[in-house]
């Protein structure tokens, strides 16, 4: 269960690309809840616990994302259509830890290009004529091919997630800038978190010292 959890949480989450070597999750069970043992995997019970565990692993791990150094929003790429879950989570993985795409965020930048550009280099092939990327409520691409959009009311969409991200901590993990993006027809789906690149990133970063 806590791998399968980490799998759709903390291993979709995605700052700057590093990891530390002393990053862990672990899962402890003492016996003392005083609930009945779940003896079979399948059970109705051990889906409803691992259902719960995963929930709150992504809300953690979301927390994490947010938290970045220097962040200023939070990012959830959504995929669909791959051939696995698997495939998927990779690809919407590929495209949150985009510095490119993290960058454009950070300037509220609705660039399609570089979104699609992410999508293409993950190292799951798809069709271009399936892809389809869509920022909120608006629709970028269709089929491969760039749609005509208002990009000054998408860029006001990032804006107004962005100041979203400064009200208390429950709304912060509520209102990310949500990206979705379909790949084919396939069964799997995925979702990875991340945050934009600021200027602020790169001075905490610099004037840290060991």
């Amino acid at each position: 269960m806590i791998r399968r959890a980490a799998d759709r949480s903390f291993n979709q989450i995605t700052v700057d690309g590093d990891t530390s070597t002393n990053d862990m999750l672990l899962g402890l069970s003492n016996g003392q809840s005083g609930t009945p043992a779940i003896t079979q995997a399948d059970s109705p019970a051990a889906q409803l616990l691992e259902a719960m565990l995963t929930e709150v692993c992504i809300y953690l791990a979301k927390a994490i994302a947010r938290d970045g150094e220097g962040a200023t929003c939070l990012l959830e790429v959504q995929v669909r259509g791959a051939e696995s879950d698997r495939e998927a989570r990779q690809i919407a993985r590929t495209v949150a830890s985009s510095s490119l795409v993290k960058s454009a965020l950070f300037g509220r930048d609705p660039n399609w290009g570089r979104l699609a550009a992410a999508a293409g280099r993950a190292g799951v092939p798809f069709a271009p004529e399936n892809l389809q990327i869509q920022l909120g409520d608006f629709r970028l691409m269709e089929k491969g091919c760039p749609l005509t959009f208002d990009w000054e009311a998408a860029g006001q969409y990032l804006r107004d997630r962005a100041a979203a991200s400064g009200t208390p901590e429950a709304q912060k993990l509520d209102a990310p800038v949500v990206v979705e993006i379909a790949v084919g027809a396939g069964p799997g789906t995925g979702q990875a978190w991340g945050c934009d690149l600021s200027y602020d990133y790169v001075r905490i970063n610099a004037e840290y010292t060991t």
